[in-house]
Parts: structure tokens; C-alpha cells; sequence
């Protein structure tokens, strides 16, 4: 064969081989939501804010409640850019569970103190007052929340929101949320819809446990279902659609909180949370926080087979032990499971966290435990579940089947009154 022959194939050939990686490479990034950089197509609440909707703010002395998801796209925290934006006097920062910063576990109170890296107040609202009191706000002209929720009523943070738009409202100030995704996508609704004699911070509104809304969605249901009625503007994304979970968004995922490192840690939570009614480890004090249950009474083994003789969709159970370094049983090896989430579009997590508790009551009468009564007769897994009912159900040996029928009546109420505030 001719020179020029085979050096005209062997450039073909690098050049197919160059063009299939390129592909390949070009769909691996796409399927994954991910890249570098600023995607043009996408734009979170903050962004939107500050290309188009700076008018806000400008000119006003600036409250901000945030914490360390509060970023964009490049990881940018919006603490330091306003702090650094000549155009923005931002004079106060407001921190909610774990604070500001992310430096607090779980429940841990919170005092004042002065940001080192602004020199900012920041005024706790998981201490003394969940509420900004009107000393707080004295030198704020308009309120911004910027948030990441994780799309599960007992979440803390819509209720750090809820509170503000109060204050906002009471102190003659305007409300600015700025949206962000829901990580479990936004077309999933799910779980009994909170009674209101069990409302409490883990819980203050009348939604179910997966309610499948942005903050900036629920921000304008409190504000008109709940008669909050304050001077409210949500400023939206740009490209998200409601059938997106957290990965198919170019963002990267920053820890809302110690214990929900992943989104996999916020795909179970919705139903692995409500092992914190319980005497069972959830997993805190684990590098598996919701995803690892167990105890030291459990036989691994045992539970992972009948909880997968459920044949519960979209989920898998695997017998594992681990050794908390914290919380419940910390020091100690407890028995249990790891959830493995094998399809999450037909994963149900309130149905089957609620399996989980039902089955390890069932099959370890004498060790398990709900947490203790209060003087109202409320255990903390009512507040949890939003009722006093599915205690007792389980309690009585009904099935997790019963229950789902008899709270459906009032979730589908929910979804017609939700519909009236979605904006995607």
C-alpha cells in the first residue's frame, strides 16, 4: 500500500477516535448535570437577583439569612459578595439552625457573635427567639433569605423563613426569598399532611412530609394560606424543571447541614428521619447519617430479610453494623441496615421509612421504644409524622397499607391548594 494511503487512514482513524471521546465525554457531562463554571442556561435565585433584579436591594441597608449552601453556581458565598458589592450595604447576617457558617450541630444553641471575615452582627435564630425580634432588625431596610431546603416538612429551615416573613410583616420590612431547587425534584408529593395540634419546629404548617415544592414556592403558600400576609417577592430560577433532582442541575452539592452530606442522604430522610422518634440509632454520628438504622438489640441479618420480603419498590436493604461516634448508642455497635435507594422515581420514602419503624417494632417488642411522652401526651415521632394516629396505628399491628389510604383524603386536598403557588 502506498505512503500516502496509510497516513491518510491513520489520520482518519485519530480523528474517530478523538471525535467518539468527545462524545462520549460530551454525554457523560450532560447526563450528569455537571461542569465548570456558569452554566447560561441555568441561574439560581441569587444570581437572577443580582443580574436582573439588583433594583432590590440597591440603595437599602440589607438583612441576610443565610448559611453556607447560600452560593453560586461557582461557590461564591453571597455573604462575601454583598459584603464586597459597592452597590449593597449589607448590615446584618441571621443564622438558623447550625448557623451562618455551618459551625453548629444539631440542636446546638446558638449565641450572637461578630462574622470574623465581615465584621457583620449575626443574630442567631435558633436560641433564645426563632423569630427576628424588632433590636434585630433595627438597622435592615429589606430582608433576604437564601436558603437550600431539602423538600422534607421537618426541615427546619421553611420554618426559619416562615418566621422572618412574620417579623418582615410586623416590622414593616419587605421579604426577598431567593429560590433554589428541591433537590427530590418538585413532582413528587408524599406522607400524611401535618394536624396542627402537633405542630412544633419540626413541623408548623398544615403540608405533608414530602411536600415537592422550592422555598420560594412555599414561601407564597405560608405567606397566603397561612395569613402571614407580608411584603413578599420570590425571586425565581432560570431552567429548572420540576422533574429535576439535585444532579441533573450543573449545581454542586453543599452540606445544608453536618448530618445531610448527600443527596442520597436527602433522597431517604423523608422517611429515615422518623427513626429519631425512636430509641434506634438514625445513623447520626456516621458518615451514613438516615441511610445507616440500627441498634444494639437488632439482628442485622433478620431485619434486612424482612424488610426486603416487602419487596418495597425502588429500594434494597443490606445488613450492616456500625459504631456511632455520636448520638444515640454512641460508642457502642449497633445491628441494623444501610437503605440503597436502586430507583428513586419509584422510591417511596414516607411509606418506607414508616416500614422500617413498624418492623423493628414488630419484631423487637421488648427493646424497641418510641420516645417518651410529653405532659400533652406527645411523643417527639408525632411531631415528626405531623400525628398521633399512625403511633397508635402501628402500636395496634395495622399495616403501613391502611394508613397510606386513610391520609391520602387530605394529601389530595393539599396537591389542589399547592398547585395555585407552583411557579415551574
Amino acid at each position: 500500500m502506498k505512503k500516502w494511503m496509510i497516513a491518510l487512514l491513520t489520520f482518519v482513524l485519530v480523528l474517530s477516535t478523538m471525535s467518539a471521546g468527545s462524545a462520549h465525554d460530551n454525554g457523560k457531562g450532560h447526563g450528569h448535570g455537571k461542569g465548570k463554571g456558569k452554566h447560561k442556561e441555568f441561574s439560581l435565585g441569587v444570581e437572577q437577583l443580582l443580574k436582573e433584579e439588583k433594583h432590590l436591594i440597591e440603595g437599602k441597608k440589607v438583612g441576610l439569612i443565610t448559611n453556607p449552601t447560600g452560593v453560586d453556581q461557582e461557590l461564591n458565598s453571597i455573604v462575601d459578595t454583598l459584603h464586597n458589592d459597592p452597590d449593597v450595604e449589607l448590615t446584618a447576617l441571621y443564622g438558623p439552625e447550625h448557623g451562618v457558617r455551618g459551625d453548629a450541630q444539631a440542636g446546638e444553641y446558638v449565641e450572637f457573635y461578630i462574622d470574623d471575615r465581615t465584621g457583620l452582627p449575626v443574630y442567631s435564630l435558633y436560641g433564645a427567639t426563632k423569630k427576628p425580634s424588632p433590636e434585630m432588625l433595627e438597622n435592615v431596610e429589606v430582608l433576604l433569605f437564601d436558603i437550600q431546603d431539602v423538600g422534607t416538612r421537618f426541615y427546619t429551615y421553611i420554618y426559619t423563613m416562615a418566621y422572618a416573613m412574620e417579623a418582615a410583616k410586623e416590622n414593616d420590612i419587605p421579604i426577598i426569598v431567593l429560590d433554589r431547587p428541591n433537590p427530590l425534584s418538585g413532582t413528587k408529593v408524599e406522607g400524611p399532611v401535618l394536624d396542627m395540634k402537633y405542630a412544633s419546629f419540626v413541623g408548623n404548617y398544615s403540608i405533608p412530609l414530602r411536600h415537592g415544592m422550592t422555598v420560594g414556592e412555599l414561601a407564597k403558600l405560608f405567606n397566603e394560606e397561612f395569613g402571614i400576609g407580608a411584603d413578599l417577592t420570590v425571586v425565581e430560577m432560570e431552567g429548572w424543571k420540576r422533574s429535576m433532582y439535585y444532579d441533573e442541575t450543573p449545581l454542586e452539592f453543599v452540606m445544608p447541614s453536618p448530618n445531610m452530606p448527600t443527596l442520597e442522604t436527602a433522597l431517604v430522610y423523608p422517611g429515615a428521619a422518623l427513626i429519631e422518634g425512636t430509641n434506634v440509632s438514625e445513623g447520626r454520628g456516621t458518615t451514613k447519617p438516615f441511610e445507616l438504622i440500627g441498634a444494639p438489640f437488632i439482628n442485622a441479618a433478620d431485619l434486612a430479610a424482612t424488610l426486603n420480603d416487602l419487596e418495597l419498590k425502588g429500594v434494597t436493604f443490606r445488613a450492616a453494623s456500625f459504631t456511632p461516634a455520636s448520638s444515640k448508642h454512641a460508642g457502642k455497635l449497633s445491628h441494623g441496615i444501610q437503605i440503597h435507594v436502586t430507583d428513586r422515581k419509584a422510591f417511596k420514602p414516607v411509606e418506607t421509612g414508616l416500614n422500617i419503624v413498624k418492623t423493628i417494632h414488630d419484631m423487637y417488642p421488648e427493646d424497641f421504644q418510641f420516645r417518651a411522652e410529653n405532659s400533652a401526651g406527645i411523643s417527639f415521632f408525632d411531631n415528626l409524622i405531623g400525628n398521633g394516629w399512625i403511633r397508635e396505628g402501628i402500636e395496634e399491628g395495622r399495616s403501613i397499607e391502611e394508613m397510606v389510604e386513610q391520609w391520602q383524603p387530605e394529601l389530595d386536598e393539599f396537591k389542589e391548594v399547592r398547585e395555585q403557588y407552583l411557579i415551574y
